[in-house]
C-alpha cells in the first residue's frame, strides 16, 4: 500500500490540511523544497479494515451531505466520484480553505497520485476555529503545515465501518500518533471531531469532512 510523505518538511499533512488546493485539478507539484510532497512507503496494511473502503453515493451520510451541489452540478456526489481525491475536493463547497491549503504545500498532484487512501477533510467552519491569521500564518509556512495536512490523511482506504471496526488508525504522520474513531453513525469522531459528510466517493480516496482540524499529538 502506498503511503504518502513530504519531501523536506515533516510530510505532506500539514496544520490546516490544505486538501484545498486542487481547485481546477492543476497545480504545482513539487514542494518548497523543489521535490515531491509525498512519496510511497511500505507501511502495512492494518487487519482491522473490513473491505477495501470503496464506496458509492448511496453510503454516504451525515448532516452536511445535504449542502452539496445536486445532480450533476460541480461538487455533487456524482461529479466529484469520477475524479482523483485533489480534484474533487476543488469542487466541493464545504473544503474551499482545506483546498487553498493544499494548493499552498503543492500537494494536487501528489493527493490525485495515490492509489487509495482516506482522507479526514476539515471544513471550512473548521479552519475559521483557528482564525484568519492563523490559517494564513500556515498557509504562507509550508514546513508547519505539511506535518498537520499528513495527520489527516491514511495509507489505505477505509470507509466507516472499517475505522470503526478499526478503532484507532494510523495517519501519514506517524509522528502524531494514532487517530482514534468513536462512535457511529452521525455520532461518528474522528479524534473528537464531528464527522459532518462521510463515505464520500472519489476515485482514489474516501473521504469524510470532519468540523475541526486535527492536531498530531493530542
Amino acid at each position: 500500500m502506498k503511503t504518502v510523505r513530504l519531501a523536506g518538511i515533516a510530510l505532506s499533512a500539514a496544520a490546516a490540511l490544505s486538501v484545498a488546493a486542487c481547485g481546477s485539478g492543476t497545480s504545482d507539484s513539487s514542494n518548497a523544497a523543489g521535490s515531491s510532497p509525498l512519496a510511497p512507503s511500505s507501511a502495512p496494511m492494518s487487519s482491522a479494515a473490513m473491505s477495501n473502503g470503496v464506496t458509492t453515493n448511496a453510503d454516504v451520510f451525515g448532516p452536511a451531505c445535504s449542502q452539496l451541489p445536486q445532480g450533476n452540478s460541480p461538487g455533487s456526489l456524482d461529479s466529484m466520484g469520477p475524479e482523483p481525491v485533489a480534484s474533487a475536493a476543488s469542487t466541493n463547497p464545504l473544503l474551499t480553505k482545506l483546498v487553498a491549503a493544499v494548493k499552498a504545500t503543492n500537494l494536487v498532484d501528489t493527493l490525485n497520485s495515490q492509489q487509495a487512501i482516506t482522507v479526514f477533510a476539515p471544513a471550512d467552519a473548521a479552519f475559521d476555529k483557528l482564525g484568519d491569521a492563523k490559517f494564513t500564518e500556515l498557509a504562507q509556512n509550508p514546513g508547519q503545515l505539511a506535518p498537520i495536512l499528513q495527520y489527516h490523511v491514511l495509507p489505505q482506504r477505509y470507509d466507516a465501518k472499517g475505522l470503526q471496526a478499526a478503532g484507532s488508525v494510523q495517519t501519514l504522520n506517524t509522528d502524531g500518533g494514532p487517530v482514534k474513531i468513536e462512535g457511529t453513525g452521525d455520532a461518528m469522531t474522528v479524534n473528537g471531531a464531528k464527522v459532518l459528510c462521510g463515505n464520500i466517493p472519489t476515485k482514489n480516496a474516501t473521504v469524510f469532512v470532519i468540523d475541526t482540524v486535527l492536531t498530531p499529538g493530542r
